[in-house]
């Protein structure tokens, strides 16, 4: 193994010295340019600090101009120095002036000087300044030299994340690791946030660069890297990971990664350089990132996030650093971010102190997205880039209405997001102050206004929005946030808790709808080309009839001597329910032959969400006691779109003509069967579509509990009559002309109705 000569390792103890001593700080940096040009037979060393408008300003130097420091400037890729800055990679020249990219600096008085080496400043791939040394004479410096500043690089990379800088940049001046940042994503849940950063998986920081034995160092990370190679084969070995092809691709990538020899010589280099087992993991994940994060290809930019989290793990080897003392010291006004998470980790946060959470992956129906709705948070998904662009403690605005992450906002945005904040707490002062008045519209139509939940913390807002009760309880919620199937007497507890939180109010439970995109990590399931129409719901729950009874005899345990309401999620053919049906007077049976006391009144119901059932209406409700439309599906399924695809989402519309004629249908057949039907889905939750709702039939319906004040706001001032003849009118014209949506806008504007 190459080992650097006496020179540099004299070079590393100097500045772990210099660290330590109680120096200001343009004082510690003009002594660390000194001693690196000392050391290398450098006749120039200087440093460049990456300001937040995109400059690279001299912030130290030995041989060039004193004059020039805090005055010489030069832009992201312009010159030397801003290309190797631009691009995260050394430059080694025997004569820069003939460079294409060489620009002259008068005042730093450089022409004198023709060989250049400079290296970026890099933390975690970013590149926060450029590292440069300089000779008069033509040469070209070798290898161990070039180690040897990309290594000191490391202790200036320190200083500045640290803010130690701060001191002696230039008022009115802000270095780029603070500048504010704006990142686009998607809004998944509705709502803003404003509070400080909390990284889901923290950032080790590494304090302790230099060693003092690079042989015990060489053996911390073979130890290490032991470990993590046995903790990956452990997760491959285990059965849930063999059977999940996804699951398994990325941990296979993470043996590869954790066996290949390059990526530990070149960590072991680092070491004899001079640096610690840990700085030379960091050295080694800073400068892969940085080459990887100019690549445009989708497959090898996910790699270099695969690679990023193997070598994070091996820091939390190298550390002993535990997620849970990162939990220590959690900010009042948290905003949690993440590549991805579960939601069972979701819930580990303190819920008071939680504002916010921002997602680099994840989708609108992603597990942990339904938990950070039902707890009311706001949520922004698909940030790209935002964990590495933002540090813990860092102020931070996520609007999940608009889908923007603003890091570090600057001083006006934050005061415009304040008064935007208090806007929304007095319209929702005001939705509150409606909390018990009796939703009937303006010409004296009752309509029934219920909550969707699926967790015990949604319970408290059923009496603080109002609701009439839970119109859709989600079951399959416990058993995504389990990390086993739940016991029979474990779902029988849970439901009994939700009865008795929910007060006397009616709860409607669905019955599992897992499969699909719903998948538990302990259920095995096959890889499926299409998900959504795939294994999934009833479908599953009937080719595993002991998961359905099981069910089923929690719900009639739990439910004893009250009422219990519970409905089948899609349904396509009528047997099927009278299948459930079949397994429940089973499980009645069988839990009163042990002398359980059982509801006293069940009313068994069905989801409408396939549209199969269109033509069995009539067959449908001579079945049940009460129908559900599951809008979200039916739309998907009715209109052939696929509501997480950008590219034709907002190609088709839910208040266009065909789906709510489609509705109006199902509104008719329930009047004509005297069968009561309720909607559960995001058309509820909306002011304007809970309007057209109200206009075609329903009577009642079902949304996320924050949606209550505004939709009975809205029928408040509402004339369903006057509303009706307008509706059936645009519904029963083929004539091309004004949208439904339109229509419904104009009406609301017209007779000051807020939507």
């Amino acid at each position: 193994m190459r080992d650097l000569s006496a020179g540099p390792r004299v070079l590393l103890k100097r500045l772990r010295e210099l660290m330590a001593e109680p120096l200001e700080p343009q004082e510690r940096l003009d002594r660390i340019v000194r001693q690196i040009a000392n050391n290398m037979v450098a006749e120039v060393c200087s440093a460049y600090v990456l300001r937040s408008d995109g400059v690279l300003e001299l912030y130290a130097t030995e041989g060039l101009n004193k004059d020039a420091v805090h005055l010489a400037q030069l832009k992201m890729g312009q010159g030397l120095v801003g290309t190797i800055a631009a691009s995260a990679q050394s430059l080694n020249l025997s004569d820069a002036q003939a460079h294409p990219a060489f620009r002259y600096l008068p005042e730093t008085g450089e022409e004198i000087y023709h060989s250049f080496l400079g290296v970026p400043i890099l933390r975690a791939g970013r590149s926060l300044g450029v590292l440069v040394v300089q000779n008069k004479a033509q040469r070209n410096y070798r290898e161990d030299e070039l180690e040897a500043l990309e290594t000191t690089a490391m202790v200036l990379a320190e200083m500045i994340a640290t803010g130690e800088l701060k001191k002696i940049t230039r008022p009115g001046l802000e270095l780029d690791l603070t500048r504010p940042v704006s990142i686009d994503g998607d809004g998944y849940s509705e709502g803003i946030g404003l509070g400080y950063v909390v990284l889901h998986e923290p950032r080790i920081v590494v304090t302790n660069l230099l060693n003092e034995d690079s042989e015990t160092e060489i053996r911390r990370l073979a130890e290490s890297l032991g470990s993590l190679r046995i903790s990956i084969d452990d997760m491959l070995s285990r059965r849930e990971i063999s059977m999940e092809g996804e699951h398994r691709d990325v941990l296979e990538t993470y043996r590869m990664f954790a066996h290949d020899q390059g990526w530990v010589r070149r960590m072991e280099e680092a070491i004899h350089n001079g640096l610690t087992a840990e700085a030379a993991v960091e050295k080694v994940q800073s400068d892969t990132k940085a080459r990887m994060m100019r690549l445009t290809d989708p497959y090898l930019r996910e790699r270099m996030h695969d690679f990023d989290d193997l070598a994070n793990r091996l820091l939390r080897q190298l550390t002993g650093f535990s997620p849970h003392s990162a939990a220590e010291g959690f900010p009042n006004d948290a905003i949690v971010f993440a590549r991805a998470m579960g939601a069972a980790e979701l819930l580990d946060y303190p819920r008071a102190n939680l504002r916010g959470l921002v997602l680099e992956e994840g989708a609108v129906t992603s597990h942990v997205v339904i938990v950070a709705r039902a707890m009311g948070i706001a949520v922004v998904g698909q940030a790209a880039g935002a964990v590495a662009l933002a540090e813990n403690g860092d102020p931070v605005i996520i609007d999940g209405d608009d889908g923007k992450v603003h890091v570090r906002p600057v001083a006006d945005l934050q005061k415009a997001y304040e008064e935007k904040v208090k806007l929304r707490a007095k319209r929702q002062e005001q939705f509150r102050a409606l909390r018990d008045v009796e939703p009937v519209t303006k010409d004296g139509h009752r309509i029934k206004l219920q909550m969707n939940a699926g967790l015990l913390v949604d319970l408290p807002q059923l009496a603080d929005s109002g609701a009439e009760g839970i119109g859709l309880f989600r079951t399959e919620l416990q058993f995504m946030i389990s990390s086993t199937m739940p016991k029979g007497e474990e779902q029988e507890s849970f439901y009994r808790n939700v009865l008795k939180q929910a007060g006397g109010r009616p709860v409607t439970f669905r019955t599992l709808d897992i499969g699909g995109d719903k998948v538990v990590p302990y259920f095995r399931s096959q890889e499926e080309e299409n998900p959504a129409l795939g294994w999934r719901a009833i479908r599953l729950s009937l080719d595993r009839p002991g998961l359905l009874r099981t069910q089923l005899r929690a719900l009639l345990k739990a439910a004893s001597g009250a009422e219990l309401k519970m409905m089948l999620p899609m349904v396509t053919e009528v047997s099927e329910i009278r299948a459930v049906r079949e397994l429940m007077q089973k499980e009645i049976q069988h839990i009163s032959k042990f002398g359980h006391q059982l509801p006293k009144k069940l009313q068994f119901g069905a989801m409408l969400e396939v549209p199969a059932l269109l033509w069995q209406l009539d067959e449908l409700m001579d079945e049940v006691d009460f129908v559900s439309v599951g809008s979200n599906d039916l739309f998907q399924f009715a209109m052939a779109v696929d509501r997480g695809n950008a590219r034709v989402s907002d190609r088709f519309d839910v208040l266009g003509r065909p789906f709510l004629r489609i509705l109006r249908d199902i509104v008719r057949a329930g009047e004509r069967n005297k069968t009561p039907v309720t909607l559960c889905g995001e058309m509820a939750s909306k002011p304007l579509s809970a309007m057209a709702l109200l206009g075609i039939g329903f009577r009642s319906i079902s949304m996320s509990p924050t949606a209550i004040g505004p939709v009975k706001a809205m029928l408040l001032g509402l004339d369903v009559g006057r509303l009706s003849e307008v509706l059936t009118a645009a519904l029963d014209d083929d004539t091309p002309g004004v949208s439904v949506r339109e229509l419904l806008i104009r009406h609301a504007e017209e007779n000051t109705i807020p939507v």
